[in-house]
């Protein structure tokens, strides 16, 4: 039973990376690309996650928290570099 739900999971998470990277490519807005590519970058945390949890290792979970941190400092970055015109 754990499998199926594994399969369903991982499924559903590609088809979203899917659907994530043609956002980017067909926006023309860089707010609406820095959007994107933060939820692409959750999706991956998440891919990240369910597969360390399914192996057992716990390395996945150490490169999925450095992800989502990068990801969160970068949206920061972006959205006060948008607002102010400069990052500092």
């Amino acid at each position: 039973m754990h499998e199926i739900v594994f399969y369903i999971a991982m499924i559903w998470l590609v088809v979203l990376f899917c659907v994530c990277v043609i956002m980017i490519v067909r926006s023309k807005s860089g707010l609406v690309r820095v959007l994107c590519l933060d939820t692409l970058t959750l999706v991956l945390v998440a891919l990240l996650m369910v597969y360390s949890i399914t192996t057992g290792t716990a390395y996945y979970l150490d490169a999925a928290v450095v992800l989502a941190l990068i990801s969160f400092i970068s949206v920061i970055a972006a959205v006060r570099y948008h607002a102010e015109g400069r990052l500092f």
